[in-house]
């Protein structure tokens, strides 16, 4: 069997054919677009009531949870962006699994359907949490939250070991590029998580004035980073096509 690149297809039984650049963008600008909608919208519109907490000190910046769940209509614009975005997260899940089977030893095979499952899991947990949100199904919201969390650091740093140490054939430039923004865009994140954490256990200990403000703050850096470790794709298939055939179904293609 060919190489998923090289694969030849008839034309006429091509349902589609577009540059994976194209795909990739349109992934990211839906969920990137609907977060500063919903930030924006939230500082705007809703500033008291998004940025109040238990405590009732000053704070600045409303939560993740509160700007994209809480208030309509930030909820429904997340939500639709979540939703049409999904399709294309899974099938780009599905275009790193077959280039995981193709490009790395046979021997850590594995790892790359490791990769493949934290990547969906990751994406359904995403779902979850927002269309169920913590001001209606707090527990719901609360499991999927940390589903994606796990799942979403464990993926960046799996994904990071697979090209940088199991890779069958040497990196090409626009690869070790990727690369590169794979480890340091993985490390923001770590580091943001935990000073958000850190933030949070703070803010409800002490209710001090603007604590909650920083867990927010970080909270953000989480999501940016999350995406555009993704968004790394882009230079991962660099200068391929997205196709789509009766015969292959979905796949990469040099031409």
């Amino acid at each position: 069997m060919l190489p998923t690149y090289e694969r030849f297809t008839d034309p006429k039984s091509v349902f589609f054919r577009l540059p994976f650049a194209r795909l990739a963008l349109v992934a990211l600008s839906l969920p990137l677009g609907g977060f500063f909608f919903c930030v924006i919208w939230s500082l705007t519109f809703d500033f008291v009531r998004s940025t109040y907490t238990h405590c009732d000190v000053t704070n600045y910046l409303p939560s993740v949870s509160a700007a994209i769940g809480n208030y309509e209509p930030q909820k429904t614009v997340w939500r639709l962006a979540i939703f049409l975005h999904l399709p294309l997260r899974l099938a780009v899940a599905k275009i790193y699994l077959e280039h995981y089977r193709e490009h790395i030893r046979r021997s850590r095979r594995l790892l790359g359907i490791l990769a493949c499952v934290l990547n969906v899991v990751e994406d359904l947990a995403l779902f979850c949490l927002s269309f169920w949100t913590s001001a209606d199904h707090y527990e719901t919201h609360r499991n999927a939250f940390v589903v994606f969390i796990a799942c979403s650091e464990c993926y960046m740093l799996v994904s990071y070991l697979l090209n940088r140490n199991i890779r069958k054939t040497v990196l090409l430039p626009h690869e070790e590029k990727s690369l590169r923004y794979k480890r340091n865009l993985f490390l923001v994140n770590v580091i943001s998580f935990g000073m958000a954490g850190y933030c949070f256990v703070r803010h409800n200990s002490h209710c001090e004035a603007g604590v909650y403000t920083f867990f927010a703050l970080f909270e953000y850096i989480v999501v940016l980073t999350n995406m555009g470790f993704h968004m790394t794709s882009y230079w991962d298939f660099y200068a391929l096509n997205v196709v789509c055939d009766a015969k292959h179904g979905l796949y990469l293609s040099q031409s």
